[in-house]
């Protein structure tokens, strides 16, 4: 109970933050702007805390799989699932942008430098994706901040540890030792999270201004509701599936779901998502695989932001996508996705590069930039919670049975 408390309190410290920053930010926009320095300083905090964490988490999971058939099994239901969410995410995006045609009578005036997508359409072909998806060394993957390079490695790493048997023990011991090391780090992190938080907020108030907000509310808001009509077609059924208590569940993520909003990086609240799924009954091993896997292979609410962003794109710009290019845009961005690391402003880099591969104008980046921050931090929110369903599901497609507080019985 202890604990509990002490995570209610940071959560409400987090949300008075939230509401101070934007004080400061309409009306004192001079010390927003001073306030940015916390911002990336509590950012950068929380990026040095993912590699490590990533990786360990990651090998003392695949290690207490036990075998390597057992990891198979579980890792083709985390893909199927992954599979699924994702195509429903781009499915509802494409219906919604469609449906309310936020772009319709916006014009893009401003010019975009080609060059700021220039490495990402290097990428973009299935030749140079399957080329990136392993580092030439993994120190330059944790200096990059790499996530899917991450995952990958420390998968395989986590095979070669499991297959090495007994001579491998003191490598298990070391991640193992590690894992606990990074989430007590992670404690001190967070610790400051409403310092992060409330400076995050004053500067992109202040930065944006309240006014950047009004043109483009129509495509922020028809985003909030494709995102709660996703999650309530898709993840609310799929916990259902599951016989979890949905209300239970979802007031057990409330603080992470809350910190990946406010801070719009799902990576922020991964250490205690992770120990809430443990809470929950999901096993070490398969929270501590399937949870990681999904930030670079179930980032559903960028999935169904960037099928919006690209025909909104399309829609300022007067040009009329046919149904076969939007599939074909769909099938693209289910593919660029799985390489979206999930920090923030990852998903404007691949959506650079979606207007460049359809020949869409470049401007459309520049008319989103303004309220990418509000958009940011809706779509952060269903990629944790997606990653969260998606790693309870695997647990009890699993046959594991969750702790009585958070489980139906039948």
């Amino acid at each position: 109970m202890k604990k509990h408390s002490k995570s209610s309190k940071l959560t409400l410290w987090i949300l008075v933050a939230l509401v101070l920053g934007f004080i400061v930010g309409v009306w004192f926009p001079d010390v927003g702007h001073g306030l940015k320095p916390f911002r990336t300083l509590f950012i950068n905090g929380v990026k040095c805390i993912i590699a490590p964490l990533i990786f360990s988490s990651i090998v003392v999971g695949i290690c207490s799989a036990g075998s390597i058939n057992g990891l198979g099994k579980m890792g083709l239901r985390a893909i199927i699932w992954f599979e699924v969410a994702t195509t429903v995410a781009l499915g509802v995006g494409l219906f919604f942008v469609n449906f309310f045609k936020p772009g319709a009578g916006l014009s893009i005036g401003t010019v975009v430098d080609p060059k700021v997508t220039q490495a990402a359409q290097n990428k973009m072909s299935m030749g140079g994706f399957v080329e990136h998806l392993l580092p030439t060394n993994f120190a330059e993957a944790v200096v990059k901040g790499d996530v899917l390079q991450l995952v990958l490695f420390s998968i395989v790493f986590g095979m070669a540890v499991l297959m090495a048997g007994e001579k491998a023990k003191p490598v298990l011991n070391f991640c193992e030792g590690l894992n606990q090391v990074m989430f007590k780090f992670t404690e001190l992190v967070m610790s400051l999270a409403p310092i992060g938080v409330g400076a995050a907020m004053a500067s992109a108030i202040a930065e944006h201004g309240i006014d950047v907000l009004l043109p483009m509310a129509k495509l922020v808001g028809v985003l909030y509701l494709a995102l709660i009509t996703f999650v309530l077609i898709t993840l609310i059924p799929a916990l259902k599936w599951a016989k979890i208590k949905v209300k239970e569940f979802l007031i057990e993520l409330r603080p992470s779901l809350i910190l990946a909003f406010a801070t719009t990086s799902s990576e922020s609240a991964y250490p205690d998502a992770l120990k809430s799924l443990e809470k929950m009954g999901v096993s070490n091993r398969i929270a501590s695989f399937v949870l990681p896997l999904g930030y670079s292979f179930n980032l559903d609410g960028s999935t169904l932001y960037l099928a919006m962003a690209s025909v909104f794109i399309a829609q300022a710009a007067g040009i009329d996508l046919s149904i076969q290019t939007q599939l074909a845009m769909m099938l693209m961005l289910m593919l660029t996705t799985k390489g979206v690391a999930a920090v923030p402003r990852a998903s404007m880099v691949v959506l650079s590069a979606t207007l460049t591969s359809f020949g869409l104008p470049l401007e459309g980046v520049v008319l989103i930039m303004g309220v990418d921050e509000f958009m940011d931090m809706a779509r952060t929110t269903v990629n944790l919670l997606g990653n969260c369903v998606a790693t309870t599901v695997v647990s009890r497609w699993e046959g594991e049975k969750l702790s009585s507080e958070f489980q139906h019985h039948s």
